[in-house]
């Protein structure tokens, strides 16, 4: 049960461990791929749907994803953000290009995780990739950036450009990498007869914005929490164990919920195997002949409705934040091209 509830609270906090280590490891596989390519930097098919539109969570959502920013905003606010910022530092005499926000998606929408919340639940993407993603989302495209001068920096952050990572000398020889001098200063007062902004042009765009670090993970959390208490519930108790017993039947022993099953059928180069197709099929097979995915899903959403109840005023305010950056930044994207 210790188990589960760490793997549980993993899933709905940071997508899975599996996601996570899916999506690093493309900036230094061989799947890895330059914007200079003839691919589009940013190409929306590979984004995340809002509501998944396959497998057994097609048309599910979890009360909770209503104050969770879809990813699609979180790009049209980044952006928004990044053309103000390459703007600002135009107006100083210094023409700046900022990656394209959007370039590498996630798997997920949210902090909900929903296709994988339950382990995998998508019986086409199974029998091609096993526990692996798909091939488009374990790529990277990799922007480059010049490396901005010093007093670039201090226009852009409001503050000087941290030092170099120096190794250490002489008796601290033997400890790690130290940064001493990586501390910064306040920027200068001016550059090219212009006073800087506070917190420099990304400070700038962040209040043109009306940015605001409204309790980032609050939401996350409480999605965590509703994960976690889920598997006290009989009807999930139930549940599990029928899908345990339906895994023995296909051979597949000692599987106490379907976590374990991804953490079995991931392998390790990122190719799926015969073996980890064969689990993963089998996995989904006998989510659909419990209802693993109906029940499990239903019982979280009684508890995430108790939850919102609970922080009515909270999450509300939450959302309404979430409304304002996303109807300003579309306000600034919309402006920036006329």
């Amino acid at each position: 049960m210790k188990y589960i509830k760490q793997t549980a609270a993993a899933v709905a906090l940071t997508a899975s461990a599996l996601l996570v280590s899916a999506c690093s490891s493309g900036t230094t596989s061989d799947t890895t791929k330059n914007a200079a390519d003839s691919r589009p930097v940013v190409n929306k098919e590979n984004w995340p749907k809002r509501i998944p539109t396959s497998g057994l969570t097609k048309g599910l959502s979890l009360p909770l994803e209503a104050y969770m920013p879809s990813y699609e905003d979180q790009v049209t606010v980044e952006q928004a953000a990044n053309d103000l910022q390459q703007s600002c530092m135009k107006d100083y005499g210094i023409d700046l290009t900022l990656p394209r926000a959007g370039a590498n998606p996630p798997p997920s929408d949210n902090d909900a995780n929903i296709e994988r919340r339950y382990g995998i639940t998508d019986r086409a993407e199974a029998e091609k990739y096993g526990y692996e993603l798909p091939p488009a989302l374990q790529e990277y495209t990799r922007q480059t950036m010049r490396d901005l001068s010093g007093v670039e920096v201090e226009v852009l952050t409001g503050h000087t450009k941290p030092e170099p990572l120096r190794p250490p000398t002489g008796d601290k020889a033997a400890e790690p990498l130290a940064a001493p001098g990586r501390s910064t200063k306040p920027a200068r007062a001016e550059y090219n007869g212009k006073k800087l902004k506070a917190g420099g042009c990304v400070g700038w765009s962040e209040q043109q914005l009306g940015l605001k670090e409204a309790d980032p993970a609050f939401v996350a959390q409480l999605a965590g929490d509703s994960l976690v208490l889920s598997l006290k519930d009989d009807k999930v108790i139930k549940v599990l164990a029928a899908w345990s017993s339906c895994m023995d039947g296909k051979a597949h022993k000692g599987l106490a919920d379907p976590y374990k099953a991804m953490d079995q059928g991931v392998t390790n180069n990122g190719q799926p195997s015969p073996q980890s197709i064969a689990l993963a099929v089998d996995d989904i097979d006998c989510k659909e002949q419990t209802d693993l995915v109906k029940v499990w899903s239903g019982v979280e959403s009684v508890i995430q409705d108790r939850q919102i109840a609970d922080n009515k005023s909270r999450l509300t305010g939450i959302k309404e934040q979430h409304d304002k950056e996303r109807a300003a930044a579309r306000n600034q994207m919309a402006a920036s091209v006329q």
